[in-house]
């Protein structure tokens, strides 16, 4: 029997190995993305390649061994690749680089540590390498399968000068990758003091007791409160940057088998066609081992308390719960190279609702609303001396009323990502940040509220080019049991409303762009809301008072409550027969007038 102490000490150091890894990169990278905004994140992974951290999602180490079998790997050996197609679904669009260092204890591959995070420009037809109107993954920038990079500790300067010519920010580029590899180098060293210390069988031995356990707390606190049967449910992505906005499907048909040696079999037959535009996602490869790491953080929705779900690690030990199929080649989740990918985001991120919806169906609403928590906007052009460029920031936006809580505001879907702080990015680039708050009313009414968007407002100080990739600019996040749909993302500029998917519209200096980020749907009847929480959530500027009387139903005199106004104006509001989702205005305008869709249906 695996000594439990050594097993705790074992797993506290690779989660403490990853968090070094992470905090030396955002120490020493360049770009604002990685260093400021945290775009990245870093895994530690054993010989057999399954993941063994859970605080971060990570890629794959499938694509490297693949193509340098690790018997010829040696010490000092950097591995990179960025390309979507032969990354085995690790790896969604090219502006994500991987890089891969082997873990040695006497001579031999024990282990590997990997961090891969967005860089600022990988080449492709605009500046930030995510062009929204991409018809092939070639105008997306420079594509590289898996490489050495480094060499027994020497790098590869041949490949690393076309990466930064490739490059619209060369420096940017090698500092974030010099600052990768050295981290990676560095918790590789790490790791191999560990089994120094310990000894390879115990290590391992550790190992397989870490993702062991993982297996049984998910089969036992989680999967067994989802009843036994199958549920049907889908969601939207609203445009794809190429054909008009129509509802592109992510459909799952979830059969739950406890007796199954794995309980959940995830059905994506039913998923729309591939896009001609770039929010494709190449998910069926490695039996979709990526797609069930990243969908696995839904289940913990399912733990008694928040306390409990905050304690439960994703790693490896989710992968044999879960059985995945794929419908045939050619849909946004089976794309044909070369599709573009660089939107990628409007579908896995949709499929973690998707995934909620169809857990909502089968217990009875028990899981949080929807939420829409990362897009990329920016500006580019030149400043005052001349020189190029590109301010791409990653904001978050409200998550989901939960069944015990509001949503969180302003929050992002990478773990420990943020905005540009605004003393930073006034000092760098030619604009100012005249606002950056709370959006009021963009969460979803409910009797748990969805949290709050960002309204954030930039005035350019010289002429530039916005871009923006963007989804729920149509469609909103759904509300669930009762509550209402949050409010979409919207921008405008002079006053001038912009669509999700923009490359370059041109904004001339003094100009006003106002960015606001999409809120969380609602959970419960908002007519069940506590009157006192909407009057603190006025007062807090979190609800208008239009929003209280109108949303909530809720008469406010003042700070005081008009109670009785209040109980005979929710009577009269309040809908006979509550709709289970709630999809916003935007879902009747791509739908043909409907309401709701028929999956909808409990």
């Amino acid at each position: 029997m695996t000594d439990p102490i050594l097993v705790e000490i074992v797993e506290g150091t690779l989660a403490s190995v990853e968090m070094e890894v992470e905090t030396a990169i955002a120490r020493t990278a360049r770009s604002p993305m990685i260093r400021d905004a945290h775009d990245f994140r870093a895994g530690i992974h054993d010989v057999r390649l399954r993941k063994l951290t859970g605080r971060s999602y990570s890629a794959l180490v499938q694509p490297v061994v693949r193509d340098y079998p690790i018997e010829t790997m040696k010490p000092g050996d950097v591995y990179f690749h960025n390309d979507v197609y032969l990354s085995e679904g690790g790896i969604g669009h090219l502006p994500d680089l991987c890089v891969t260092v082997p873990v040695f204890h006497d001579g031999e591959v024990v282990a590997f540590v990997q961090a891969f995070g967005h860089h600022d420009d990988i080449g492709g037809s605009v500046p930030g390498s995510m062009p929204s109107h991409a018809r092939s993954v070639f105008e997306e920038g420079l594509m590289v399968p898996p490489i050495k990079l480094w060499d027994q500790g020497v790098p590869n300067e041949t490949a690393l000068r076309i990466m930064t010519r490739n490059s619209r920010m060369p420096d940017s580029l090698a500092g974030d990758l010099d600052a990768e590899c050295s981290a990676c180098l560095m918790g590789a060293r790490r790791l191999a003091e560990l089994f120094e210390r310990y000894g390879r069988q115990d290590v391992e031995e550790c190992f397989d007791a870490i993702i062991d356990k993982t297996t049984e707390t998910f089969r036992r606190e989680l999967l067994a409160k989802i009843p036994e049967g199958t549920y049907v449910w889908e969601d939207y992505a609203e445009h794809d940057g190429v054909d008009e906005p129509r509802l592109h499907a992510q459909r799952i048909t979830l059969t739950v088998d406890h007796a199954e040696h794995a309980p959940l079999t995830i059905d994506f037959t039913g998923t729309s066609p591939q896009a001609k535009g770039p929010i494709n996602h190449a998910g069926d490869y490695a039996d979709g081992v990526f797609l069930k790491k990243w969908l696995a953080p839904v289940l913990r929705n399912l733990a008694d308390t928040p306390e409990r779900m905050a304690e439960l690690d994703v790693n490896e030990g989710v992968v044999p719960l879960i059985k995945m199929v794929f419908p045939e080649k050619g849909t946004l989740l089976t794309p044909v190279f070369p599709a573009p990918t660089n939107a990628r985001t409007f579908v896995i991120l949709r499929l973690l609702g998707v995934l909620a919806g169809v857990l909502a169906k089968a217990t009875g609403g028990r899981m949080p609303a929807d939420q829409e928590t990362i897009r990329y906007t920016g500006v580019y052009g030149t400043d005052a001396e001349g020189q190029p460029y590109l301010m791409r920031e990653v904001l978050g936006g409200g998550s989901g009323g939960r069944w015990y809580a509001d949503g969180e505001d302003t929050i992002h879907v990478v773990p420990d990502s943020r905005n540009i702080p605004v003393e930073f990015a006034e000092a760098r680039w030619p604009f100012r940040v005249e606002r950056l708050g709370l959006a009021c009313d963009s969460g979803g009414p409910g009797m748990f509220r969805g949290g709050l968007g960002y309204d954030k407002h930039i005035r350019m100080l010289r002429d530039a080019s916005y871009m923006s990739i963007a989804d729920r600019s149509i469609l909103s996040c759904w509300g669930v049991n009762g509550g209402l749909a949050g409010r979409p993302f919207r921008v405008e500029i002079a006053g001038k409303e912009m669509d999700g998917l923009v490359d370059d519209y041109q904004v001339q200096a003094g100009e006003l762009i106002r960015i606001r980020t999409t809120g969380g749907g609602g959970w419960g009847s908002p007519y069940d809301r506590d009157p006192r929480a909407v009057a603190a959530d006025v007062r807090d500027g979190k609800v208008s008072i239009a929003g209280a009387l109108g949303d909530y139903g809720v008469v406010l005199d003042g700070d005081r409550i008009d109670e009785q106004a209040t109980a005979e104006l929710r009577a009269r509001l309040r809908p006979r027969a509550d709709r289970f989702f709630d999809r916003g205005p935007g879902y009747a305008r791509l739908s043909g007038g409907r309401a709701h869709a028929e999956v909808d249906e409990l």
